[in-house]
């Protein structure tokens, strides 16, 4: 089947309203190997405080990603998945495109993110490794979530 005609079954949208919630909180606190354990809490005020892309098939919630943003200058991606029963249909890459091509991500000095294991679908979207890591600083807690 061309990409096209399997994209047609899918949807992308940033309405906060047709995100699912528990499917997001499911994947990331279970499957996930950035968040595992979070609690339901801890996604919902996320989601709130995010601009969110949520990936449908039908009115099934299938994807999801997350920009912490001040939608001016700033921006870091995070919580990006696609069920593993709809991977390798292209939907990362179109959820992607979406992503950058959002009015509200436009013209931003600085746009983040961390991966473990994509750098390959990442770097199609223009992102590189840090050209200068001593700028940077950070606090990780990596078992915040299992020693809450």
């Amino acid at each position: 089947m061309p990409a096209q005609q399997m994209l047609a079954e899918y949807e992308i949208s940033a309405d906060p309203h047709r995100l699912d919630v528990e499917v997001i909180h499911r994947f990331l606190a279970e499957d996930s190997y950035w968040a595992r354990g979070i609690p339901r809490s801890t996604v919902q005020r996320a989601i709130e405080n995010s601009l969110c892309f949520g990936v449908y098939h039908g009115a099934a919630q299938v994807g999801f990603a997350r920009i912490v943003t001040d939608r001016s200058t700033f921006a870091l991606l995070a919580d990006v998945f696609i069920l593993e029963a709809h991977r390798g249909k292209g939907l990362s890459k179109w959820l992607m495109r979406c992503i950058v091509e959002h009015e509200d991500l436009q013209g931003l000095r600085r746009f983040l993110l961390a991966t473990s294991d994509a750098h390959g679908l990442y770097r199609q979207f223009g992102f590189e490794a840090l050209g200068n890591p001593s700028r940077f600083m950070e606090i990780v807690r990596p078992d915040i979530y299992r020693s809450a």
